[in-house]
């Protein structure tokens, strides 16, 4: 709790200088109320070791105003974070003759690695369809699959097993009421890394909006890299897959040989 009070000063410091902090009643009746999001990260880049089981990222931030705050619904927060996007293919299989053979299949033509979605209210409070739809918050539309053949008829279910699968690896994820609003101004939530991640730009997108309608929206990256004998062997796995395939061949020979040997020296 205090790491988090501390990462959370700059942005108050930020808010007590700044004439909406005050409450300038000054400002003219009519005036526009603008409201723009600064934002936090505990961390922009993940390391995935050898020994790596997963991050949290605290994600936080403050909204910064010129004007005071403004009457009418309150505002939310939602909080995407996306990982590096490509196609998938999916395939369906059924059962004939007693044997399970693949049979259609779908390109998805863009499916994010990992798509996590957090939001300070339930989903129909936070956002509207049509602002979802533009913004591509959701985790069905944040799925692009526009390629499907003509002779499957549930295209449709391709993208939904895509979800289904990737959720229950934890690779996404949607958590309503999780970001937490204090006084319409400083907000923050947790998003869990797994420990399957890929490699690559992970982008960080932070929308406001009030009565469903998005009225500012602010992105950054977190950079997840592979460091030590990971990026060894996968430099190697990529550069030079014959030294790979063959340095995987001995390992595998040496492991079974170390197996036997100390099961012979059990029994003996």
């Amino acid at each position: 709790m205090m790491r988090r009070l501390a990462s959370l000063l700059p942005l108050l410091l930020l808010l007590i200088t700044s004439p909406a902090f005050a409450q300038d009643t000054t400002l003219p009746q009519n005036a526009v109320p603008q409201e723009e999001v600064v934002l936090g990260l505990s961390q922009d880049q993940v390391s995935i070791g050898t020994d790596f089981d997963g991050s949290n990222i605290l994600i936080f931030g403050a909204i910064k105003r010129e004007t005071p705050i403004p009457e009418g619904p309150p505002i939310e927060v939602l909080i995407t974070v996306a990982g590096p996007s490509v196609p998938v293919t999916v395939r369906r299989k059924e059962r004939r003759f007693g044997i399970w053979v693949n049979t259609d299949s779908v390109v998805v033509d863009s499916a994010p690695s990992f798509y996590a979605v957090a939001t300070s209210a339930p989903w129909s409070q936070a956002i509207s369809d049509v602002e979802d739809l533009r913004q591509r918050v959701s985790i069905p539309r944040a799925i692009r699959s526009v390629g499907a053949p003509m002779t499957v008829q549930d295209s449709q279910s391709f993208t939904e097993a895509v979800i289904r699968i990737r959720m229950a690896n934890g690779l996404y994820q949607m958590a309503e009421n999780t970001v937490v609003v204090s006084q319409q101004t400083l907000f923050d939530t947790a998003i869990e890394m797994p420990a399957n991640l890929t490699e690559g730009t992970y982008r960080a997108r932070i929308l406001l909006t009030r009565g469903g309608t998005v009225i500012s929206q602010r992105e950054t990256v977190i950079e997840v890299r592979k460091v030590g004998l990971e990026r060894w062997l996968f430099n190697l796995s990529r550069e030079q897959p014959l030294s790979y395939g063959l340095l995987s061949i001995a390992i595998a020979v040496a492991a079974g040989w170390g197996a036997s040997a100390a099961f012979r020296m059990i029994r003996s």
